[in-house]
């Protein structure tokens, strides 16, 4: 992998992370596209970067939305008595506690499950089909987001105030994430939603979601890449996962900023629309051989 091709993929990373239109999807298409993945050993290395440059994206929530972190990091830690409580300490430690309860069906059932899914679900084929169904949910959709952003004054629903089955809720819609190509944003985003938040609160507790659930991840996959020089050396070393994280945290934060604002607006159809452009395009790849069906495999 060059340089290049690690900048590419940390555009691809950093825009899409945050939008409901999957990253994985999106990382898995592109890096067959730039040829990255002619071989099993090949594809192992760079399914594993796509998942270790997810820790930059992480990052730009983490730095956005640094208050709530810090402000639920002494919730919890004034609960085991070291520091004085805040004034909004009930809250904060809620806020972090249903975080946690949604984070932990995803994370139980993609450990569990983590070899088989990279090996049957991380191709083309999977992709365009979780794509073009993810999309035609959003366009049905729509109409309703539309009407939860008119409604959205008054609105007193947020992270802080789920309650846990509401939490674990959230946290089951967010196991269909772990089928590559359907996008943790779109299923957590629609949770929260349903469960009375206005779309600027379902996208900040989506935001906040992807901090223990990518970090999770982004760890684990981490420990098996600076571990494993044979996969380092495949990747081009230590400069291209670099270059490729810091653009993937650059083009996050902007993505991030801007999803808010567009979903307060109550904007979500176009989102279905391209992903349904979008699997229809690779569709026409794969049957015209600009992308090999065997790179599912």
């Amino acid at each position: 992998m060059t340089p290049l091709d690690a900048i590419i993929l940390g555009l691809v990373e950093g825009i899409t992370e945050y939008l409901p239109v999957s990253s994985t999807g999106h990382l898995i298409l592109v890096s067959r596209w730039l040829g990255l993945a002619e071989s099993p050993e090949a594809k192992q290395s760079i399914d594993t970067f796509n998942i270790v440059v997810q820790g930059a994206a992480v990052l730009a929530v983490a730095a956005l939305y640094r208050v709530d972190v810090v402000r639920m990091i002494r919730a919890i830690i004034a609960r085991m008595g070291l520091v004085r409580p805040a004034p909004t300490q009930r809250r904060d430690f809620n806020l972090a506690r249903n975080l946690l309860l949604s984070f932990l069906p995803a994370a139980i059932i993609g450990l569990g499950m983590r070899h088989w899914i990279k090996e049957h679900l991380f191709g083309v084929g999977p992709v365009i089909l979780a794509l073009a169904l993810g999309g035609l949910v959003m366009i049905a959709l729509a109409p309703w987001v539309r009407a939860r952003a008119r409604d959205a004054t008054g609105v007193g629903r947020d992270g802080a105030t789920l309650t846990v089955p509401m939490a674990l809720a959230i946290g089951c819609m967010q196991c269909a994430a772990l089928f590559p190509g359907t996008s943790r944003s779109m299923v957590t985003i629609l949770g929260a939603l349903a469960t009375g938040m206005a779309p600027r609160e379902a996208a900040k507790y989506s935001f906040l979601l992807a901090l223990p659930t990518l970090g999770g991840a982004c760890l684990y996959e981490s420990y098996g890449l600076w571990t494993s020089g044979g996969m380092l050396d495949q990747l081009g070393g230590l400069m291209p996962v670099t270059l490729g994280m810091i653009t993937a945290f650059v083009t996050a934060a902007i993505s991030v900023k801007w999803l808010v604002g567009y979903l307060g607006r109550g904007g979500f159809a176009i989102f279905g629309w391209w992903r349904i452009v979008l699997a229809g395009a690779i569709a026409t790849m794969v049957l015209t051989g600009a992308i090999s069906w065997n790179a599912i495999h």
